[in-house]
């Protein structure tokens, strides 16, 4: 765990798979179609996704100066497929070398057959920040990639 006693916890059932939204998570193009507050573009995903494997992620937003670019890394500490994903997060600069302590994500997937249950933890986030609102933004943007990326005639109908 992080030093900051603060964390931030976000359930939500998705309509596809487990495997589906497993994929959305670790695989670098999937995660760069829905990561991030709303506005924002992720360039770069390198996700190593083994246990030590690390994750460099850039994320860009447009402020009223021009765009901006913020770089993350960290490193895989759990990974159990499609159960639990578990890694550090930190402020880098773009080469992984961190400029700020590192916070810990936890995401725990369950399966529901044609749905899926995740339940993200961010400890060193506090749940009313910029960064907990970014999460539900990114959830947000999320389940319209995984209807989006759901096989034909599969998931509830609506």
């Amino acid at each position: 765990m992080t030093d900051n006693p603060d964390a931030m916890t976000i359930e939500r059932t998705f309509d596809a798979p487990v495997d589906l939204v497993w994929r959305m998570w670790t695989d670098a193009e999937h995660f760069r179609g829905w990561y991030g507050p709303d506005g924002a573009t992720i360039p770069v995903a390198e996700l190593d996704v083994r246990v030590g494997g690390t994750r460099l992620v850039c994320m860009e937003v447009g402020t009223p100066q021009g765009s901006m670019r913020m770089w993350f890394a960290g490193e895989h500490r759990e990974v159990v497929e499609p159960q639990r994903l578990v890694y550090t997060e930190a402020e880098s600069d773009a080469d992984g070398t961190q400029a700020s302590p590192a916070t810990v994500v936890t995401v725990e997937l369950e399966d529901l057959g044609d749905r899926t249950r995740v339940v993200l933890t961010h400890a060193g986030v506090p749940a009313d920040s910029p960064g907990a609102a970014g999460w539900r933004m990114a959830l947000d943007k999320l389940a319209a990639r995984v209807t989006a990326a759901r096989p034909p005639g599969t998931g509830p109908r609506r």
